[in-house]
């Protein structure tokens, strides 16, 4: 068998990793078909819970800055789940 010249090797070799970074772009592409997120380089927090290796702040505002969200009080809910009940009870009043 007769050897490939330096110039050969290289060549071959860069068909190689032109035809492996063409398969890396389609499963990229197939990978943010399923993630679409992922383009965009954001990943959703899990239950709405700060990130691991995030600390926040007694506000909710995350340690890297970014929105502030802010929870409902106790109250808050309460009046929330009496008002919806008051709304269902008179939907099923109507049928």
């Amino acid at each position: 068998m007769p050897s490939l010249s330096r110039s050969e090797m290289l060549r071959l070799a860069r068909a190689g990793a032109e035809a492996r970074v063409n398969q890396l772009r389609e499963e990229l592409e197939s990978l943010y078909r399923s993630f679409p997120d992922l383009r965009r380089g954001r990943r959703p927090a899990a239950n709405g819970a700060a990130r691991a290796g995030r600390r926040t702040s007694s506000s909710g505002a995350s340690a890297g800055g970014g929105r502030k969200t802010r929870g409902w009080t106790a109250a808050q809910r309460r009046a929330v789940a009496e008002r919806m009940k008051r709304y269902w009870a008179a939907r099923r009043a109507k049928k």
